[in-house]
């Protein structure tokens, strides 16, 4: 896409502005939060790699919330992996996620010149070859960690993406989070505007930005295989392809807990897709994250509700805190 032919400025993209209200008391914890987390990125790596260890170590100790769900998850989807190999996933994971997390800053700190010198880039000519034949392309982005980093390397690029995201509760985090996205070009949806405008921007030459692996509900999916359980997975990604006129090509994005680097990972374009079902549609995107997930599990967001929707009826998070709950009264009582 040429920059002439670009709308950035799209009044139907979603644009917050900063306004007065972001300086209301009810904000001032996050702009503290802000002042201390944004520098704190500019640290040696050595010591953010150190203390996320420190962290990783001392979380895993919890038992509820977004660690509950994570052993759940793992649980569901690598029954054959013993208990040890499986904390062993989810302690990686926490590294993880706060190096990530603590070097966050770094992508508005730096410039563009230094994201691209941060990222090892595979599988390029997977996109580039398509988009040489004029194909227009919609990039299938699992929830790894690094999830943002190919939208903004991309843009940085000149090769802008459009995403549909959801609105933050934080009216500033929403704001801050949304500047960094779009800080080298491209454009985001708001969800509750519906897949229309996502659609026209690919259409337009805009590379889609498609997050497939959330739960959206029994009525938005359709259940299918997920490693070794079943997920409620969005259904309509082949009605996408054809309506959008483009290519569905996979990307992993990744990080080194111990270097900080960047690696993205740019997959072949699905080969004839989509097929003839939705359930095949859906089963063809599980696999991709299966193979991607598998060869770095440490990689992605396994704390989201990834299985709350299930045939039965069933919640496997609640499922697991009755577990927890019948195991901690079976110690208390031998302990009296």
């Amino acid at each position: 896409m040429s920059t002439s032919s670009r709308n950035d400025n799209d009044p139907k993209a979603y644009n917050p502005t900063l306004t007065w209200r972001f300086f209301a008391p009810r904000y001032w914890g996050t702009w503290l939060m802000l002042l201390v987390w944004i520098p704190f990125s500019l640290l040696p790596h050595a010591f953010r790699y150190w203390l996320s260890v420190k962290a990783a170590n001392k979380m895993l100790k919890k038992q509820r919330g977004t660690i509950l769900n994570a052993r759940a998850n793992l649980q569901a989807c690598f029954p054959e992996k013993s208990l040890t190999e499986r904390e062993d996933i989810l302690h990686n994971m926490l590294v993880t996620s706060a190096v990530f997390l603590t070097g966050f800053g770094l992508l508005t700190l730096r410039n563009r010149e230094w994201l691209k010198q941060q990222c090892d880039i595979r599988g390029m000519e997977n996109l580039t070859s398509l988009q040489e034949q004029g194909q227009n392309v919609i990039l299938l982005v699992p929830h790894s960690w690094t999830i943002d980093i190919p939208a903004i390397l991309f843009a940085s690029m000149d090769l802008p993406v459009a995403a549909m995201a959801k609105k933050q509760r934080n009216e500033v985090l929403d704001w801050l989070m949304h500047r960094q996205r779009v800080q080298y070009g491209g454009k985001v949806h708001e969800r509750s505007d519906g897949v229309k405008p996502f659609i026209k921007s690919v259409r337009d030459g805009y590379l889609g930005y498609y997050l497939p692996d959330q739960d959206h509900g029994a009525e938005a999916s359709v259940f299918v295989d997920f490693f070794a359980t079943t997920k409620a997975t969005l259904k309509g990604l082949g009605k996408l392809t054809k309506v959008s006129r483009a290519a569905i090509v996979p990307v992993f994005a990744m990080i080194d807990a111990k270097t900080g680097r960047y690696t993205v990972d740019i997959y072949p374009a699905f080969d004839h897709f989509p097929k003839t079902t939705e359930e095949e549609d859906a089963r063809t995107m599980n696999q991709f994250i299966e193979t991607a997930v598998s060869k770095n599990p440490e990689q992605y967001m396994w704390t989201l509700r990834l299985l709350k929707t299930q045939p039965d009826g069933d919640n496997v998070y609640k499922k697991a805190k009755r577990q927890l709950a019948d195991k901690n009264n079976t110690n208390g009582s031998h302990n009296e």
